[in-house]
């Protein structure tokens, strides 16, 4: 086999992946594999195996199949006039009366077992690759190796062990299921081995899902064990696994037919070589393309990874979490984007339905794609957007009566409409959401050098909702944001629904300078125009960057978001060089800003903001709140809370895209570098890094000074920025431009 996956050639002082000396106990702490389709958690229990199948669409029906937005549109001009005139729980009854209802809940489909008599291993070891996405497990006379392959979307398991003998089947009792669920189960022995498939309808639905196993035994005898095979004295087991969320039946024989031509034809070609080889075209190629090393102890980075959490201050454990971040970012995305919980849960009872939170935690989960490398999470990114532009437009029409398109707050993958809100979470209200959500591709086309016409098609869309919202003005004839949310704050003197939050004002400065930018002529006119009538932000009492610009709203500061900063991170609205003052205000506003209930998605947002501001200290108090506050399990997949508490995504998706941003920062016409570099890592090299002026940057950096060497695929003029100042920088296509840089 041409492909070498072994653990000791990647995991053993590498951080590109990760190991540990005892199988996983708990479903948290499985190894993770995924091509953004399909999931596998990896338990790599040499006796009583298992491995969970998860697929991005597998979503419980709850109601929220049919849920559409709320009907308000007549009531808005009567709420605009009572929260201009100083009613400020006016929005309190802006609603037609519905309970709060939840988005369709993610949830595993079922875990593939495979038990074996107990045989007094020996040297045991598992380990995750993330160079190859091969999760192994490994003792004496028995192994398993487990990838999702990205070229073939399939999950493939390969166990070997002299005179194999052990019982495989499917089980769906994973905690959590509903005692409601019609399982059925089928297996019928093929000249290959076995196929086995597990049916499950959900409870008072027409939908179900359906997996199909096909089992490909290379010698020994395979019997039928109901609900699946048993095999004696094999040299190993293939099985090559996908699952279907389906209506009506799904045809299995089809499907099984359809793995089955996955085989190579003849020839004596090892069939798992062989998938795996497809799969590393495309998994290494992404993985590869950025890298971090930190000038790690060696004997750190061999440790296993529960050990090396338990030293936060260690570059070893940095760089295995920059480098486990990215392989999870890249695994759970593909015809989806990551999800509150990536690609995977091994529990039906997922917190907050495990859907995508657009507010906050989606955006930043992906933070890191553009500047990392990763197109392929942007265009997973894109595929939620696209698809859910039509539910988009009702939501503008229903809600506020206008052409355009607004974003929903929460979404299970298929629904793009706006029906998860309820008095304390009026998330209906946010009309920033569109905006959010297209910068990131914005960033990408900058990047990339090209305008994406769904992109420019969306940017329009979202200018006319703006076009058609925007008809209000004070009393000095500037727009008012009315209502306005800031997610998911409220005023200390008012209610959640206000007036001109500080992130609704930059999302609309942003979103029609954008959409002008993509569409020159009498459009972007129009549009500049009514982007120069918006207010500007506003500066309260405290000196900080207020929440809400509107006179009289007074701020609550111990709250985990920090939407109110959307002007720093992501955007360039707010910066230390164009709006000096404003980023004061800005930094005061941080200074000043809680961490209400340690979520990480607050701490690690709060870093991203912090290094824009070129606060590095901050950045590395942030970092530490995470890294000492016990948030990562041993598969290095991250909670929402300290100590562990709720399976989550954000921390270990974001915290790549926080170690970039202190290294280098761009923008279409500036580059800053070590803009924010916490003296945790003194010393380390950063190759790869992609610009928004479209070049590749490698970085190296120690006390002494730094060298960066940049590789342009345009000629560009750009603002340099370093501690020593600011100079122009004259950069041509094809040709590499290496700065040296003195002490920093």
């Amino acid at each position: 086999m041409s492909a070498d996956a072994s653990p000791s050639a990647s995991t053993s002082s590498s951080p590109h992946g990760t190991w540990e000396p005892r199988p996983a106990a708990r479903w948290e702490d499985a190894f993770l594999s995924g091509n953004g389709r399909h999931g596998a958690m990896v338990f790599g229990d040499p006796d009583d195996d298992r491995v969970i199948v998860t697929h991005h669409t597998l979503v419980r029906p709850n109601g929220g199949e049919h849920a559409r937005p709320p009907e308000l549109a007549d009531q808005l001009a009567a709420l605009q006039d009572r929260l201009l005139a100083g009613d400020l729980a006016a929005a309190e009854e802006f609603t037609d009366g519905r309970p709060l209802q939840w988005v369709q809940p993610f949830h595993p489909a079922f875990q593939v077992w495979l038990r074996r008599p107990a045989d007094g291993e020996r040297g045991y070891r598992r380990s995750v690759d993330f160079t190859t996405g091969v999760a192994e497990a490994a003792c004496t006379g028995w192994s398993s190796r487990v990838f999702v392959s990205r070229a073939d979307d399939v999950i493939v398991q390969h166990v070997t062990s002299p005179g194999l003998t052990a019982d495989i089947a499917l089980d769906h009792r994973l905690p959590g299921a509903p005692a409601g669920l019609r399982v059925s189960d089928g297996v019928i022995l093929t000249p290959e081995g076995a196929v086995l498939t597990l049916r499950a309808r959900y409870p008072g639905s027409d939908r179900a899902y359906t997996g199909v196993t096909l089992a490909v035994v290379t010698g020994g005898r395979t019997t039928l064990t109901p609900p699946g095979i048993r095999v004696a004295g094999a040299e190993s087991v293939l099985l090559l696994t996908r699952v279907r969320r389906h209506t009506g039946e799904l045809d299995t024989v089809a499907e099984a037919q359809a793995l089955r031509e996955l085989l190579p034809d003849g020839g004596g070609e090892e069939p798992y070589g062989s998938l795996l080889e497809s799969h590393l075209e495309l998994h290494r190629t992404a993985y590869s393309r950025v890298s971090l090393a930190l000038d790690a102890d060696e004997a750190e980075r061999a440790l296993p990874g529960s050990e090396l959490l338990k030293r936060p201050k260690s570059p070893a454990l940095l760089e295995r979490l920059f480098a486990a971040g990215r392989y999870h970012l890249l695994s759970a995305a593909g015809m989806l984007p990551p999800r509150l919980t990536g690609l995977w849960t091994g529990d039906w009872d997922t917190a907050w339905s495990g859907a995508f939170t657009t507010d906050a935690n989606l955006n930043l989960q992906t933070a890191s794609a553009v500047a990392c490398a990763l197109p392929e999470v942007v265009e997973a990114h894109a595929a939620l957007i696209h698809g859910q532009l039509p539910h988009w437009r009702d939501n503008a029409r229903a809600v506020f009566g206008a052409r355009g398109i607004v974003a929903p707050p929460h979404t299970d993958g298929e629904s793009g409409h706006t029906y998860h809100f309820s008095r304390e979470y009026p998330l209906h209200l946010w009309t920033a959401g569109a905006d959010w959500l297209l910068e990131p591709l914005v960033d990408h086309d900058e990047t990339r050098g090209e305008h994406d016409p769904r992109l420019k098609g969306a940017l329009a869309e979202l200018a006319l909702f703006y076009e058609d919202f925007l008809t209000r003005t004070d009393e000095h004839g500037q727009l008012v944001v009315v209502p306005s949310y800031s997610p998911e704050n409220r005023p200390a003197n008012g209610s959640w629904g206000a007036v001109n939050a500080a992130m609704d004002l930059s999302a609309a400065r942003h979103a029609l300078l954008t959409a002008a930018a993509y569409h020159p002529g009498p459009d972007a006119d129009r549009w500049r125009a009514l982007a120069e009538r918006l207010p500007p932000h506003r500066v309260n009492d405290d000196g900080a960057l207020a929440e809400w610009a509107w006179p009289g709203l007074d701020d609550t500061y111990d709250h985990r978001h920090l939407s109110h900063l959307y002007g720093v991170w992501p955007l360039d609205e707010i910066n230390p060089y164009d709006t000096p003052d404003l980023a004061a205000a800005a930094h005061r506003a941080l200074e000043l800003r809680g961490a209400e209930n340690d979520s990480a998605h607050g701490h690690l947002h709060h870093a991203l903001v912090a290094a824009r501001l070129r606060d590095g200290e901050r950045v590395a108090h942030a970092l530490g709140q995470v890294l000492e506050g016990d948030f990562f399990h041993a598969s290095l997949m991250s909670a929402h809370y300290p100590r562990r508490d709720v399976y989550n995504a954000d921390a270990a998706h974001t915290l790549p895209a926080v170690i970039v941003e202190t290294l280098i920062q761009s923008t279409a016409d500036r580059l800053v570098v070590l803009p924010a570099l916490p003296a945790a890592f003194p010393k380390g090299e950063l190759r790869g890094v992609r610009t928004r002026f479209g070049a590749e940057v490698d970085l190296g950096w120690s006390p002494a000074g730094a060298r960066a060497v940049i590789r342009p695929t345009r000629s560009r003029r750009v603002d340099l920025r370093t501690s020593s100042g600011a100079r122009p920088l004259h950069l041509r296509a094809g040709e590499d431009c290496v700065l040296t840089l003195g002490p920093q």
